[in-house]
């Protein structure tokens, strides 16, 4: 999966064909690394530029982005300077993964000014630089700032000139001559495709295989091994290749591995990926443009990387508690194994009271018949008290013990619910898609005392039926509400399954009647998953998708076969006191199932 400068061509060319011309409208800045930039030209296009150092992106959105309240600095600066400017260009310098914006607008006198919004696509050290479009390029400001401390290469902070770091020893792909690309590639000691992506500028892995599967040549020639005929059809090859960046005949395209009817992105490219042909279970989806297939392949991607680091403070303090809950439930089992001779202290006190008045006294030990079984046993004594007194001692040893055991039983008990409960925090965590579901998360811990609430009664946070916030003045309306996930069978069943614990509540003792049926992971933490009956029978398949669904969101999932328990919703009680998402059963059918999303369709 490779955002290379194949693709960043792509992308100019849309971009150079929507928005050179139009006017920006509005300016946003959502994360701390992102951009959203309206622009007006006969339509009107929303811009998305990130910055994020796993996962840098540039394209033309269809969806939209709340922006908070206030505005970070970076964006005020913006919109002050280029908060109603003319696009005026879109290119790429030297086929690098960068994308540069030449910007006309007027100052506060009137007179008419050129900035430069540059775009680098460049993995950790992706960034987003605002220059004076003049020959020294001063940097105005960046949404990253580096500095010398952090790079010994180039320094991005305001009054620095800007500049493109040279890739050593690399060439632009559209520039090289026949004698530079053969003295390059042939040259290289290792393997063809590195030879390629490690010589020439905006070629990715993937590329630079999909150039040798075009020429003929196996992933694992050696660049060395060519002879001065095959190095010259490879050269052929890559003319023509490059010919269709030239000529702008992408076809942007997104390969799928389409596997338990389920189609999984797995690769996508500006150009034809001709490598995947015939490979078994690959199917190539073309699109309109690359921007359809960016947000398409990264939707849940960037989703998904923004949950984890939004929710690393929150995984970082249940790991904690998870470690802690660990340790006390170690120290309370060995605690328990001390407990193991309680029984015999109990006996050797019934034999002594039984038989005392018959042994000697100052004697260290007795040889006693054990009347349980019939055989003698012996018991140790304290030769400097009697053996009446003896047994009254191993009584209290006993009776020590024996409340030792009780207690301890109980607090293993807890710390066992803990633990289970703990886990199933991490699942909710895994299953998080929005900030809502982050946040009936974090009530959740404030409610069981994990983290202290700054509000409420006791420190607690209120929360209403559904685990919301119930804090005043919260605006919930802009954002994304949590709901249950929903899925419809091919039969028309519908089945819901809960993202968090609140939600495994609610599904199941409030949404679900009694004659619905319930699945859960045996003995694993995980989702509560509901299907809906409305008075029918339900098939053997929609049991068994159910049950995968179970398994599927649940702490098994790396399993390959997953016991799932499942009964009639009636059957599930949830005892007094409980924490959120804990319930009982004691009638209930299993099967076992490998976690899957089989023949479902979702709803959203």
């Amino acid at each position: 999966m490779a955002f290379d400068g194949i693709v960043i061509a792509n992308i100019v060319r849309d971009l150079k064909e929507k928005l050179v011309g139009g006017r920006i409208l509005k300016i946003q800045q959502p994360e701390k690394d992102e951009l959203i930039i309206t622009i007006k030209n006969y339509d009107q296009y929303r811009l998305f530029i990130s910055a994020d150092a796993s996962l840098p992106l540039i394209y033309l959105s269809s969806g939209k982005k709340e922006a908070p309240l206030s505005a970070p600095n970076f964006c005020m600066l913006l919109r002050k300077h280029i908060g109603s400017a003319r696009v005026v260009d879109v290119y790429q310098p030297d086929f690098e993964r960068v994308v540069v914006f030449e910007l006309e607008h007027l100052d506060e006198m009137g007179d008419v000014c050129h900035k430069k919004l540059i775009v680098e696509i460049m993995g950790k050290h992706s960034n987003i630089i605002f220059c004076e479009d003049t020959e020294e390029g001063l940097i105005i400001d960046s949404i990253k700032h580096v500095s010398a401390a952090v790079s010994s290469v180039r320094e991005v902070l305001p009054g620095r000139s800007y500049f493109i770091p040279r890739q050593e020893g690399k060439v632009n792909p559209l520039e090289i001559t026949e004698g530079d690309f053969l003295s390059k590639i042939c040259g290289y000691p290792g393997p063809l495709s590195k030879a390629v992506y490690m010589n020439l500028i905006g070629f990715s892995p993937v590329m630079a295989n999909e150039l040798l599967f075009r020429a003929g040549f196996a992933m694992d020639t050696n660049a060395a091994d060519l002879s001065e005929d095959m190095a010259v059809h490879l050269y052929r090859r890559f003319e023509a290749f490059m010919d269709e960046i030239r000529e702008e005949r992408f076809k942007p395209c997104i390969v799928y591995d389409s596997h338990d009817n389920a189609d999984t992105p797995v690769d996508f490219a500006a150009l034809d990926l001709t490598i995947y042909s015939g490979s078994e279970n690959k199917k190539t989806v073309y699109y309109d443009s690359i921007s359809e297939v960016l947000e398409k392949f990264y939707a849940e991607k960037n989703a998904s990387t923004r949950m984890k680091q939004k929710s690393v403070d929150i995984r970082k303090l249940v790991s904690n508690a998870v470690e802690r809950a660990v340790k006390k439930y170690d120290i309370q089992k060995k605690q328990l194994s001390d407990t193991e001779k309680r029984d015999k202290y109990k006996l050797y006190g019934e034999l002594l009271t039984t038989y005392g008045y018959g042994i000697e006294e100052g004697v260290k030990s007795a040889v006693l018949n054990n009347y349980y079984d019939g055989n003698d046993i012996t018991v140790p004594l304290d030769p400097d008290i009697s053996p009446l007194e003896n047994a009254k001692k191993y009584y209290e040893k006993y009776s020590k013990l024996k409340r030792t055991f009780e207690a301890v039983s109980i607090q293993i008990s807890q710390t066992e619910e803990e633990l289970e409960h703990l886990e199933s925090v991490k699942v909710a965590l895994d299953m998080a898609t929005c900030d809502d579901d982050l946040d009936i998360i974090k009530n959740e811990l404030i409610e069981c005392g994990y983290i202290k609430g700054h509000f409420g009664k006791k420190g607690v946070q209120r929360t209403n039926s559904q685990g919301k916030s119930a804090k005043p003045g919260r605006n919930a309306g802009s954002r994304e509400k949590s709901k249950p996930l929903h899925f419809v069978t091919e039969d028309g069943f519908h089945i819901y399954v809960g993202k968090n614990n609140y939600q495994n509540d609610e599904l199941t003792f409030k949404f679900a009647n009694g004659g619905d049926w319930w699945f859960h992971a045996k003995k694993n933490a995980g989702s509560h998953v509901i299907v809906k009956t409305e008075g029918r029978e339900l098939p053997d398949r929609v049991y068994e998708q159910a049950a995968a669904l179970a398994a599927y969101y649940s702490k098994a999932v790396e399993g390959t076969k997953i016991d799932v328990d499942y009964l009639q919703r009636k059957n599930v009680k949830k005892p007094n006191g409980s924490k959120p998402g804990f319930v009982v059963y004691y009638t209930n059918y299993s099967m076992t199932v490998a976690p899957k999303i089989d023949g479902l369709t979702a709803v959203e």
